[in-house]
């Protein structure tokens, strides 16, 4: 299928992997309306694909009748909006009215709005698996979220596929890359890494640092998205979207400090956070078969393209520092 002149809708499509898949969709001719209340995301991320062409919506998947109008000629629906997983121990049941309610409130615009709906594609999370009972870990892999947040992805993923429409689910495992938070709630570990190295600081790992994860570029992310959507093959299906290789947290602390010249430093260990994951490690087999999508970039190459536009984006990383320094999320 080819995505020039398809008419695409991208719910979260000013966040951080929101707004990667806008960019590849426009840059694939695509006729692209990004749908984002912006309490995470931003209007910058957007700037090159507004550039192209890009519509933006300012509105919320908790109230779709404001925007539901954006839907009458959409051939494709992704369905990226989302509270983020460290919310979820203090705002357990925005959570959950974000990631589940608002989810169904989609899918009920979709059904009465959409008449030209080729797919809905529900970007879930490989949080919903929570730690592997065995790896790699395929689609059948019991479901035994730790988090309000893994749950909620979850039932979003139950009521997406109990919906009379035509969906996927894809299950993203670890992405990372530019445009990835730092700050807050929504901080993830590559990103506070770097800002704390930058600032000539320790990196703080929470636990041993044994734990693992199936760290995927943003970009690879975005393309196995978009081949999901697009394949005939992937209709009713879930799939695994992911390296297929598993990376502990300790090493990624390793390379960083290597790559960004601070190997004098240590890393600080903390006590293991409650929840946390001990490991995950895709199996890819499917997307493969199903999809022909294969992840690109190693974690190495991944990392030098993040540090790339890491000292691009923040010459002066002092600047970021406070954002990080609440690193009990």
């Amino acid at each position: 299928m080819s995505w020039a002149g398809q008419k695409v809708l991208v719910t979260g499509g000013a966040g951080f992997i929101g707004s990667h898949l806008c960019d590849a969709l426009v840059a694939a001719e695509a006729q692209v309306v990004a749908v984002d209340d912006l309490s995470v995301g931003t209007r910058d991320n957007l700037k090159q694909a507004e550039a192209l062409g890009l519509k933006f919506v300012h509105g919320t998947i908790m109230e779709p009748e404001a925007w539901s109008d954006r839907l009458a000629e959409v051939t494709h629906v992704f369905h990226l909006a989302v509270a983020c997983l460290r919310r979820s121990f203090h705002q357990p049941m925005v959570v959950h009215e974000i990631n589940a309610t608002g989810t169904l409130a989609v899918l009920e615009a979709c059904r009465r709005h959409a008449p030209h709906l080729q797919r809905f594609l529900y970007c879930s999370s490989s949080e919903i698996y929570g730690s592997a009972l065995h790896t790699p870990m395929d689609e059948q892999h019991p479901l035994r979220p730790t988090t309000v947040y893994g749950a909620s992805k979850l039932a979003g993923e139950v009521y997406t596929l109990a919906a009379e429409l035509p969906v996927t689910v894809a299950r993203p495992f670890n992405t990372y890359g530019p445009r990835e938070h730092h700050q807050g709630a929504s901080g993830e570990v590559i990103p506070r890494f770097v800002v704390r190295i930058a600032n000539g600081l320790a990196p703080i790992i929470f636990g041993d640092g044994s734990q693992t994860r199936d760290f995927t570029h943003v970009s690879d992310t975005a393309r196995g998205l978009m081949l999901a959507a697009e394949r005939p093959e992937g209709r009713g299906q879930i799939v695994n979207l992911a390296r297929g290789r598993e990376v502990s947290i300790a090493r990624i602390a390793e390379l960083l400090l290597q790559k960004m010249g601070r190997a004098d430093l240590q890393p600080e260990f903390r006590r293991a956070r409650p929840s946390d994951v001990d490991r995950h490690f895709a199996a890819t087999g499917k997307a493969r078969e199903l999809l022909g999508f294969e992840a690109e970039l190693d974690i190495e190459a991944g990392l030098d393209r993040y540090l790339q536009w890491f000292h691009e984006a923040y010459p002066q990383a002092s600047g970021l520092l406070e954002e990080v320094q609440d690193q009990n999320w």
